[in-house]
């Protein structure tokens, strides 16, 4: 039987969002261990003068828990 935790985490870039989706996750991996799966919750975007400016992505990341030894 496993057992898995959901954080949320928003990401952002000036290039897209496949990029700030890529970079939670990298970003993520490195104090999250075991990161199983993602869901996109929402994509938004930040525009200034009719040009997006930042792209924004919410990000639900699941990962499974550690059973306890002993």
């Amino acid at each position: 039987m496993s057992l898995a935790k959901v954080i949320q985490v928003v990401a952002t870039s000036p290039n897209g969002w496949q990029e700030a989706v890529d970079d939670a996750v990298k970003r993520a991996s490195k104090t999250v261990r075991n990161i199983s799966a993602i869901h996109i919750e929402s994509w938004n975007a930040k525009v200034r003068q009719g040009k997006i400016v930042e792209y924004r992505a919410v990000i639900n990341i699941a990962f499974e828990v550690e059973k306890v030894r002993g």
